[in-house]
């Protein structure tokens, strides 16, 4: 395999596997509360990095940059352009093993990592960081790079905003908003993934937990392809069979994760406008807890989204019975109750005009309108 070609490689998975995102910064439990809905009214940020949503067609434009423009790497000290558009750029500072010895996507690989800013600022440094390689658990100036760097390999890494924290910025580590950054990279280890089917199941539900609260921050960040990218890692986890013995409370707390991820999921597909996809994890989750507030809850919104409000109103109604002090549910449902009474008034109206009876007067309407069982007296 070419140079060129891992490079187009990691521009492949750049684009499939939605990636973002550092330590959660949620506490543990059930994750958002009904009132977030209405709290996070920031638009999504260009998804040309999450390989589809509401973003433009920059990921096509990158490919063709890198089919055309990306040279082979060449001696150490010299810049590769990782993706063929100028803002992430790789240089060996240490020879690694050899190309073969490079991770795979998938593998759980272990770093030596220094952030700096721009200005030469060092903000983080971590050793023996632990991360899946494609999961999205680090940003994605991590889970591009890496790919391309041979076990023993020391690299600096120069990334944009766009590859790092974004807009946002970070808090931790303490990164201000559009910063570029420069990465200084150690690859010392990667190892293939646990089989999920042998995996303990305390460990699995850590596990599913990690994967579920990495969601979290990209949720909170607004970032919400590389979400719900996270939450189905966690649901694949969650939904996976296993061959060692597991008890019933395990099993009880395996469920909880699964149901958080689908409730979250189905935040994440409302941000993005997927409606049914939405709808289908809401009713995924209630299939496992049918009096679950949070998925009636977001069932409603998707429902009254589509135009259906007379089921949105029925779903709002069995939430509100379940919980009859939210305020969040009294306001969404009086909305809905409103639009649904506008189109039923709508559709009267139609149908009056449809059937020719606009409701005016003439004489041989009247006399047509006469109840054949009146009796006329003379």
């Amino acid at each position: 395999m070419t140079e060129k070609q891992d490079v187009m490689n990691a521009c492949d998975s750049h684009e499939s596997g939605k990636k973002i995102g550092r330590t959660s910064l949620l506490d543990s439990g059930e994750d958002f509360e009904v009132l977030d809905e209405e709290d996070i009214d920031d638009d999504p940020p260009p998804l040309e990095d999450a390989g589809g949503g509401k973003g433009n067609n920059s990921e096509e434009s990158e490919k063709k940059n890198t089919d055309s423009d990306s040279d082979p790497a060449g001696p150490m000290d010299e810049w590769m352009d990782v993706l063929g558009n100028g803002q992430l750029k790789k240089k060996v500072l240490e020879a690694g093993e050899g190309r073969d010895s490079r991770p795979q996507k998938g593998q759980n690989v272990k770093i030596n990592l220094k952030t700096y800013l721009k200005d030469g600022t060092l903000v983080a440094e971590q050793t023996d960081l632990s991360f899946t390689l494609g999961d999205g658990d680090v940003i994605q100036a991590l889970d591009l790079t890496v790919q391309l760097m041979e076990m023993g390999e020391k690299a600096l890494v120069q990334a944009d905003a766009k590859y790092a924290y974004g807009v946002r910025g970070s808090l931790e580590p303490e990164v201000p908003s559009n910063s570029e950054l420069s990465l200084e990279v150690e690859l010392l280890e990667a190892i293939d993934a646990p089989d999920l089917e042998l995996l303990p199941p305390a460990d699995k539900i850590a596990l599913a937990s990690l994967k579920r609260e990495r969601g979290n921050v990209h949720y909170q960040r607004a970032d919400y392809a590389f979400a719900v990218n996270s939450y189905s890692i966690a649901l694949q986890i969650t939904e996976s069979s296993s061959k060692v013995d597991i008890s019933p409370e395990e099993e009880n707390e395996l469920m909880g994760v699964r149901v958080k991820c689908l409730n979250n999921m189905a935040a994440s597909q409302l941000k993005l406008d997927h409606f049914d996809a939405a709808l289908k994890s809401c009713v995924s989750a209630l299939e496992h807890e049918p009096e679950n507030i949070k998925a009636l809850f977001r069932m409603g919104k998707v429902l009254s989204l589509k135009g259906e409000y007379t089921e949105a109103v029925k779903t709002l109604r069995k939430a509100l019975k379940l919980e009859p002090s939210n305020k969040t549910i009294h306001a969404e449902l009086s909305k809905l109750v409103k639009k649904n009474s506008e189109q039923r008034g709508a559709e009267q109206a139609m149908y009056k005009k449809m059937l020719g009876n606009p409701g005016g007067s003439g004489g041989s309407q009247k006399h047509q309108a006469t109840p054949t069982w009146v009796r006329v007296t003379r």
